[in-house]
């Protein structure tokens, strides 16, 4: 039985590598097997799925493999947490995240994510793992601002939020809304700078970071963005029991994935062949919800799942509606 462990942004060649290499995939596990694999979320990768059983905990990654929960817990299907309070407080027991671990010795980067206008957001990274949680968080651009201990990094990250207040992260309803109104690439990339230039000439920067020259990466053709539509997309809701999902992958972003809908009316078979159906609406996915769900073939035609209008940016979205695309 093999469950869904979520999205993930991975390649062919190493994480640190160019941006190219990466691809949206779905990460899978099967505790009976102890075998873990991926599936590739590819532009035109037809998907018809449906959840099967309860979704439960994953457990605990450690060490390059999953411990499974021992507690065999039940996880609500709305929500994007992959874990049960207990596995995730182990979780949390060593982690940069949650300031566990002091004593990392890895060098680490600070960077200014771009996810929108006015939607710059300070984070570190580990120098090894390169653009990887700039791509799983979503960012359209980013820019390095320096290298060094992770003790120096932090100080940096909190230095930015007092002093310039950049925040450390946004919630995934105002990415989603940035998105649709997104200015061109060299606008993009001009606040990017003007920030950059700000914060490094900041007082008590840490003389242990290495800064680093400005450089603006985009991501908007690696995620495809060109493909969503610029108004009318609707938000897949949270899977139960028995609920489908069929469609056809536009573009992914983060933990996003944009589907075609199949359109109630439209003709064909589903399936892997056939998922799609032409002038279905855009959905957008939080992949994060299938995670920990036993995921089987879908039985009809069109997507069950509840959906909502996503908000334009500045603006209130539409009210949940019963989806049957």
């Amino acid at each position: 039985m093999w469950r869904c462990t979520g999205p993930r942004w991975s390649g062919g060649g190493p994480v640190a590598g160019p941006e190219g290499r990466f691809g949206q995939r779905l990460g899978w596990y099967c505790a009976e097997r102890d075998a873990e694999r991926v599936s590739l979320l590819p532009p035109g990768k037809a998907l018809a799925f449906a959840a099967v059983g309860e979704r439960r905990c994953l457990g605990v990654r450690r060490a390059g493999r999953w411990l499974v929960c021992p507690y065999g817990a039940v996880l609500d299907g709305a929500g994007v947490k992959d874990q049960c309070p207990r596995c995730a407080q182990l979780d949390r027991s060593r982690s940069v995240a949650a300031d566990t671990m002091a004593d990392d010795p890895r060098p680490y980067g600070v960077y200014l994510a771009y996810f929108g206008p006015e939607l710059v957001k300070v984070g570190i990274t580990a120098a090894e793992r390169g653009a990887a949680r700039l791509v799983e968080q979503g960012a359209v651009a980013y820019a390095w601002l320096g290298r060094g201990p992770l003790m120096a990094a932090r100080w940096a990250e909190a230095v930015l939020g007092s002093a310039l207040g950049v925040p450390d992260r946004f919630a995934k309803e105002a990415k989603r809304a940035a998105r649709g109104a997104l200015p061109p690439v060299a606008e993009r990339a001009a606040a990017l700078a003007e920030l950059h230039r700000a914060a490094r000439e900041l007082a008590g920067w840490p003389e242990s970071l290495e800064p680093v020259e400005f450089a603006c990466a985009d991501h908007s053709e690696l995620f495809g963005l060109a493909r969503v539509p610029a108004g009318g997309v609707v938000e897949l809701g949270g899977l139960t029991a028995g609920a489908e999902v069929v469609g056809e992958v536009v573009a992914g972003a983060g933990a996003d994935v944009y589907l075609r809908l199949r359109s109630a009316g439209a003709g064909g078979e589903g399936g892997e062949g056939g998922a799609a159906g032409a002038g279905g609406p855009v959905a957008v996915l939080d992949a994060r919800m299938l995670s920990g769900w036993v995921l089987g073939a879908a039985r009809g035609r069109v997507t069950t799942v509840p959906v909502r209008r996503v908000p334009e940016a500045g603006g209130a979205g539409g009210g949940e509606q019963e989806g049957l695309f």
